[in-house]
């Protein structure tokens, strides 16, 4: 699996670098380029302001999403996205073209100077995240709903309920169980969580129509957050023998003083497992999504090259597509599995007593 997507990203590589050359190629030719793949890829990965649907000719058919941002001077503006579009301004707003604000809502002071007002607009990965949340929440309570008034003894779920029903025990038994220990009821709610919000924004991600397509956990601050969350809940609920094999590791006294080098090893270590887990997570989403659309990209670029190359590209464009979107399918849960796996085995370190260590 690390070879193929090692492969894809290789490709998109390729596709973003061809892409240039063959843009230049056709204005030679007198023509005009009609495929941009990097605004495609880097378009649907990153965050908007609009939920873009579909494309009818020249017209870009998109839900608008509101824009809400606090301005020094002005004070708090609310109005919808569609008021800024093709670079409008909006009572002093405008998006931003270029610069390090490239894409996101800025303001023009009096000296001509762009700057970012407070920003807490509904944007893509925020609707998307409300959604997919929101149908996390009603999926668990249909499913705690058939628990209701039955015993143990009652006979065992079907269906989706079951299916349901074996997601919660694996991830229960199998994981959080085996890997926290002895305490593992105190974080179950946690994990739990954390495993099916990852695993549902990974599915809604693959599907291509509105509500799906948002790249939620391929933002890099989503998948930061979710590591804050794990990060707290080791440190804050770590025993003092998880605290004292960080500063007093049970090592060589030299290695401890006059220059504390293990404490300084272990203090880090403290810091890179959050950072493994975002990018972890950020990335391996974030390369799907990308990876998919660049082998779509595919048939639009050659559709130029004549007809035996492109309908032979098309055709590997489309197998390959079909493989990688299969493929991301198991990735969803993979990386959902991942997360909360390792999550479970740092807070199960945090939990160590002195007997155990003994």
């Amino acid at each position: 699996m690390k070879l193929l997507r090692h492969f894809g990203l290789f490709l998109l590589a390729c596709l973003l670098g061809v892409m240039p050359l063959h843009a230049a190629g056709e204005e030679v030719a007198g023509e005009k380029s009609t495929v941009d793949v990097q605004e495609i890829v880097f378009g649907h990965i990153r965050d908007a302001y609009e939920w873009h649907l579909f494309t009818l000719g020249e017209k870009h058919v998109s839900i608008p999403l509101p824009v809400i941002v606090y301005s020094q001077t002005t004070g708090w503006h609310a109005f919808s996205s569609s008021r800024l579009g093709h670079g409008a301004e909006y009572e002093g707003f405008h998006i931003a073209s270029e610069g390090s604000y490239a894409g996101k809502v800025v303001e023009t002071t009096p000296d001509g100077q762009e700057v970012r007002p407070l920003d807490i607009s509904i944007t893509k990965t925020a609707l998307s995240l409300m959604i997919n949340s929101l149908l996390l929440v009603l999926i668990m309570v249909g499913v705690a709903r058939w628990y209701k008034n039955r015993k143990p003894s009652s006979e065992a779920p079907k269906g989706f309920v079951g299916f349901m029903e074996m997601f919660v025990m694996m991830i229960h038994d199998d994981v959080i169980v085996s890997c926290v220990g002895k305490d593992y009821k105190r974080y179950a709610p946690y994990l739990l969580t954390a495993f099916f919000f990852i695993f549902i924004n990974n599915l809604m991600g693959l599907v291509p129509i509105f509500p799906g397509g948002g790249n939620v956990t391929g933002n890099i601050a989503i998948t930061l957050f979710l590591a804050l969350m794990t990060f707290l809940a080791v440190n804050i609920f770590g025993t003092k023998e998880y605290w004292k094999e960080i500063f007093w590791p049970d090592v060589p006294t030299w290695l401890k003083v006059p220059v504390p080098f293990m404490p300084v090893i272990e203090l880090f270590g403290v810091f890179t497992k959050p950072f493994a887990l975002t990018v972890r997570l950020f990335a391996n989403i974030m390369a799907g999504h990308a990876i998919i659309l660049s082998l779509v990209s595919i048939i639009f670029i050659t559709a130029s090259l004549g007809a035996v190359l492109s309908t032979s590209m098309t055709i590997v464009s489309v197998l390959f597509s079909i493989f990688m979107s299969c493929l991301e399918i198991l990735v969803a849960f993979i990386q959902a599995y991942v997360f909360t796996m390792l999550s479970a085995v740092f807070i199960g370190l945090s939990r160590v007593r002195h007997e155990e260590h003994a």
